[in-house]
């Protein structure tokens, strides 16, 4: 048995090919969604980050535009750009992009956005909202979960679901929604359709959580957001495996060990996951250049009934559900309605 996989590219362009349309009917009405992205310091990743996001604004005809500032920035400053930002009427969506440098706090940061153009959600309204099922916007990533959950006509009700992490981004988010009632029936517009019925056991686990492998082995969904390898020192291990070889050459044996060196580190591995779970992962590590996620995906998907690749899976989703944030926040904004055909979006017709 091989798991079906997940396809987050193929879903986001769908998705982005519905936006692109109901940007075009915002332009026709003479509104142009806007977001404005802001960058403190020089981050690589980040940069990189912008870059795609800003890449798929213009690949769906939402203004974009990025406002970057230098590592050493005041708390000052940053809050007086955040304010102007909020003020213009110009602009629909705010994205900070994170991390921030340490001398800025993060929470007083993001607390400055106007929660009507907060489409990360992290405003503490927004969270707010979230906790009590009255959803304003929500963070990208758990949308984007969600959305491929309904798609690929996955089944929550009464499952038994643990998700490992517990940031702000992914693993709070994603826990609550997932034990709601009815987890999307405003996520959309404030439309009322009930979408998709929750009503999930969901167990939170992270790096002080005692016999993760058997809390796993129980899921009847997994979603990883951990972001790092389990070994803390793959250059070690590295060295360690060269030692060994070193060993076995000398007594006349040659063994290939570089495909077991390329599954070591994984936080999930084949034994951990029950059979045909459904397996999210979200985990982003570079590695010797090359992106990794948090699961063995080639041993998995030989277990697992559902699997995401990574990448190539929740990653396109996380900046389809921007744009499709930023189109949520230019609609409360500006009185125009959206026209999204919901049932066929989200695969429920």
């Amino acid at each position: 048995m091989t798991a079906v996989t997940m396809d987050g590219r193929r879903l986001s362009e769908e998705i982005k090919g519905k936006i692109r349309d109901e940007a075009d009917t915002f332009k026709k009405d003479g509104i142009e969604p806007c977001l404005a992205t802001i960058l403190v310091g020089e981050n690589p990743a980040s940069k990189v980050y912008l870059r795609i996001k800003h890449k798929s604004c213009e690949e769906v005809g939402i203004k974009s535009r990025n406002y970057q500032l230098p590592e050493d920035v005041g708390r000052e400053g940053l809050i007086e750009l955040i304010g102007g930002l909020n003020k213009d009427e110009s602009v629909h969506g705010i994205l900070l992009q994170l991390p921030l440098p340490r001398h800025i706090d993060g929470y007083d940061a993001i607390s400055a956005i106007s929660p009507d153009k907060d489409v990360d959600g992290l405003h503490p309204y927004n969270v707010g909202r979230l906790s009590s099922k009255r959803y304003n916007l929500i963070p990208c990533t758990p949308e984007g979960i969600m959305v491929m959950l309904s798609r690929y006509k996955i089944d929550i009700d009464g499952k038994y679901v643990v998700v490992i992490g517990r940031s702000d981004l992914v693993g709070r988010p994603i826990s609550k929604i997932l034990s709601h009632v009815d987890p999307l029936q405003e996520l959309l517009f404030n439309v009322d359709t009930l979408l998709l019925n929750s009503n999930a056991t969901v167990t939170t686990c992270h790096s002080r959580t005692r016999n993760l492998e058997k809390l796993t082995r129980d899921a009847d969904i997994l979603i990883s957001a951990v972001g790092r390898r389990h070994s803390t020192d793959l250059s070690s291990s590295r060295k360690l495996l060269e030692s060994l070889i070193g060993i076995f050459n000398s007594l006349g044996y040659y063994p290939d060990f570089s495909k077991r060196f390329e599954r070591d580190g994984f936080i999930i591995t084949k034994r951990m996951v029950k059979d045909k779970a459904v397996v999210i992962d979200v985990g982003v590590n570079k590695i010797e250049g090359k992106i990794y996620g948090d699961v063995d995906f080639e041993n998995v998907r030989k277990k697992a009934g559902y699997i995401t690749p990574n990448p190539g899976g929740v990653g396109p989703m996380t900046v389809a559900m921007l744009l499709h944030n930023t189109l949520i926040a230019t609609s409360k904004q500006t009185k125009h309605e959206l026209k999204f055909d919901l049932e066929r979006l989200f695969g429920l017709e």
